[in-house]
């Protein structure tokens, strides 16, 4: 359907993938074919949409070589100057952003990714495999034997439930204290969605505040430091533990706090369901995992690549360049589109196929470069997980009712996802 309504566009006009409104039906994979084929480097702007600023526009990246070039050439492209979002901050936010290793460059950003490394280590995380296997199993059986009419809304039974909890467990989050990470979580990624998050706090000029900003975020770093604080008089076997005890500055824990409670939950809040929609409508690839003729580990990657969590990520260009032919002013905001690299057909054979035993891959769905996914190790093994699970125990993915999507240009979301609970396995 939206092949035609793509093809029916002016060849010519560059179309627009800014409106976070235009996801909520869906990634816009004919958009973006038609700038990778045709203005794979192309100006976006950005009107006032429900409410929030116009911006001064910003250059889309659609193709997977670029995009990677841009993640990896951190001397052209500064996460630090403009921080990573498509939204320019505003001025006065700037130096408190900055304290994140999201939105600093090398050298600073090594420093504190070598901290935090020590902290989120794969064997630490391969510790939790246990609890988050049985997670995995007691939820998906609440699920189907809560389920009246045989469906339920994924989303809410499962998956928002398995990502938030196997992060706490992982974090060392008091089991009182979880929900307040799904609210500020739903709060920072969902603001541009009307349905999915709560009313926009507003400033003094009565324009809502940036999310991000340090006036919505005093209450989550207040407990960040209250937490820090218990770990080291109580001390245990968690990346809180850890990172309170590497010797950070008050603010550098505050915002590694920040970074992976909203990070590490989101990842697989949003991977997970969106794996399941896409296995619902490409039945023959969940045949292939089921049967184990396709690994699920390799399925993953390829769930991944066609459902990546994150939709997009800025940088600003340090310096004048040149990208796929395209002059790139110094100070211009270059936005490099994960989605649409996924599916570049200069890269992947027959992208729009769910291929579950498709190798290589070399999807960016983690990113590239020195800001590729810290958390990626843990995400893997909670979608694996899942995905072992569902086959052992559950029925083919099949769709009980209109799936929703997140309205966010940013996050690649799943807000509603009704699927066929009932039935045997495979």
């Amino acid at each position: 359907m939206e092949r035609a309504a793509a093809d029916a566009l002016d060849a010519s006009a560059v179309p627009d993938v800014f409106d976070p409104r235009v996801y909520a039906a869906g990634v816009p994979h004919e958009r973006y074919r038609l700038l990778r084929d045709r203005h794979p480097v192309a100006w976006q702007d950005e009107p006032e949409i429900q409410g929030w600023p116009a911006g001064p526009g910003f250059w889309a990246v659609t193709r997977h070589a670029d995009v990677v070039r841009v993640l990896r050439d951190h001397t052209t492209y500064s996460s630090c100057l403009g921080a990573t979002q498509i939204r320019d901050p505003d001025p006065a936010d700037l130096p408190f952003l900055r304290r994140t290793m999201l939105n600093q460059d090398p050298p600073g950003h090594g420093r504190l990714r070598r901290l935090v490394s020590r902290a989120f280590t794969p064997a630490r995380v391969d510790a939790f495999a246990g609890r988050v296997r049985e997670r995995a199993r007691t939820l998906l059986a609440a699920a189907r034997d809560g389920a009246a009419d045989g469906a339920a809304d994924l989303v809410g039974a499962v998956t928002d439930e398995y990502a938030l909890l196997n992060l706490t467990d992982l974090l060392g989050v008091p089991a009182a204290d979880r929900g307040l990470l799904l609210e500020w979580t739903v709060r920072i990624i969902g603001y541009q969605d009307p349905e999915d998050a709560p009313a926009p706090r507003l400033g003094p000029d009565g324009k809502p505040l940036n999310p991000r900003s340090p006036a919505l975020l005093g209450e989550m770093f207040a407990y960040a430091r209250e937490l820090a604080a218990h770990k080291r008089a109580h001390p245990g076997d968690d990346v809180m533990t850890a990172l309170a005890l590497a010797g950070l500055e008050p603010a550098e824990l505050e915002m590694f706090f920040f970074l992976l409670t909203v990070a590490g939950n989101d990842t697989v809040r949003s991977a997970a369901p969106g794996g399941l929609l896409a296995l619902a409508r490409q039945p023959d690839a969940y045949r292939r995992i089921a049967d184990g003729s396709a690994p699920v580990a390799t399925a993953v990657e390829e769930l991944l690549r066609v459902h990546p969590p994150v939709l997009s990520f800025r940088r600003t260009a340090a310096r004048a360049t040149e990208l796929a032919g395209q002059p790139i002013a110094a100070g211009d905001k270059v936005v490099v589109f994960h989605a649409s690299a996924n599916h570049d057909e200069r890269v992947f054979t027959d992208p729009d196929r769910l291929d579950p035993a498709r190798s290589p891959n070399p999807h960016v769905s983690f990113g590239d470069g020195p800001h590729v996914c810290l958390g990626a190790h843990f995400a893997r093994l909670q979608l694996r997980t899942l995905h072992e699970e569902w086959r052992a125990a559950m029925p083919p993915p099949e769709l009980a009712g209109e799936p929703r999507g997140l309205v966010s240009n940013f996050i690649n979301g799943i807000t509603r996802l009704p699927l066929r609970v009932s039935g045997p396995p495979r």
